[in-house]
Formats: C-alpha cells, structure tokens, sequence
C-alpha cells in the first residue's frame, strides 16, 4: 500500500469510488440516475482545479482510497458557486435526468431539506480553513488507510502554513473515526432528505482540528 499525490490517470477510479460512497453505504442508482453528474458534483472542484491538494492510495495499481482537499475553502465555495454549479445546473437540464424517477424524488426530498433549514450551519472557514474529503473502497476499510491518508494530509497543510481543517460528515462511523485522529464536533445538526432509505434522519456533523 503506497500513499501518493492525486495524477490524472486517477480521475475515474477516484470518480468511482465517490459515487460508491456518496450516500452512507447506499447504491447512487437510488437517488441520482447519472453517475458522471453525480462525480463532478462531489469531486470536480478537488481534481480539476485544486489537484495538489488530493492524495490517493494504492495497491497492487489500484486506487482503493483518496483524500480530496482544499486549502482554502472560502475560495472553494466561490469558485462553485460561480464556475461548477452553473455547469451542473445545465447538465442536469440537458440531460432530462431531472424527469426521471430517482433524480426527481432525490432532487425534490433536497430542495425540502433546503427549504427547512437543514443546510444552514455556521462557517468554520476563518477559523479552519482547509477542508477535506476523504473515502475508502469497502473492501479496504479497516485497515487504517484512512488514518494514514489523514496524516499525510495534515503534514501536506503544515508545509504549507495551513492551521486548521474542517470537514462535515453525515456517517456515525466517520464521526467516531474523526474524533480518533484529534478532530472535535464544531457542529451538529440533521438532514432527512435520505429519510425514504434510511427510514430516520441522518445526522450532520461538522468537525475540526489544528494542524
């Protein structure tokens, strides 16, 4: 298992594992009916126009996990405001995958968790102003390759005069794994727009460390 910086030949197997996680262990097809528009929602800013700040794991040539970052999360935020969100609005327009089933109810059980509030949280950016990402494939969990990915990462923004992350998770299991690598709750909060699978509210947290 090698630890490396994010090169373009691991977009897609990036890409791919983003979507197998996108929603706690959940098949994508359940809610969103275009993987490509799914993936550039979830990973386009990190790869495309912060590349430097990603970092992959590997085994036998295999992308099994990756740390997706930004050292700078106001500048993120703006940058898909203006740049990404537009292009996906479009897409997903263009595409006709708004009409169909799961997009439609996946889309609409958003907007309502919008309209409730639910995404309103405070903004942790001055205080810690990097932010990340981090998935692992299922098979390979377990073998403390987030841990080490983790590391690696904080290393990376200590290099570069950052002094603090953050980072939001909706998984009990990440919240857990978080806390054990130093970081604490900022925030917590619920979203229910994955009440139809889930059968209950998802809860969000928001964590942060010092570099």
């Amino acid at each position: 298992m090698i630890l490396r910086a994010f090169e373009k030949k691991d977009r897609d197997a990036l890409r791919q594992i983003a979507c197998n996680t996108a929603f706690l262990g959940l098949p994508y097809q359940l809610f969103i009916d275009d993987k490509e528009i799914l993936a550039d929602a979830l990973t386009v800013y990190f790869t495309d126009y912060e590349p430097e700040s990603c970092f992959v794991a590997e085994e036998n040539e295999k992308i099994v996990g990756y740390l997706i970052g930004t050292k700078n999360a106001q500048k993120m935020n703006g940058i898909f405001k203006q740049k990404i969100f537009p292009q996906l609005f479009k897409k997903t327009l263009l595409s006709g995958i708004i009409f169909q089933k799961n997009t439609f109810i996946f889309l609409r059980n958003l907007l309502q968790s919008l309209v409730k509030g639910e995404f309103l949280a405070p903004d942790f950016s001055l205080k810690y102003p990097a932010l990340l990402h981090i998935n692992i494939a299922q098979d390979f969990r377990g073998q403390k390759i987030g841990e080490r990915l983790i590391n690696h990462y904080l290393n990376f923004l200590k290099e570069n005069n950052i002094s603090a992350v953050h980072l939001g998770t909706m998984s009990e299991n990440a919240k857990e794994f978080f806390q054990k690598c130093g970081f604490m709750i900022l925030f917590q909060g619920h979203r229910s727009y994955l009440k139809n699978h889930l059968k209950k509210n998802a809860s969000y947290y928001i964590l942060g460390r010092a570099v």
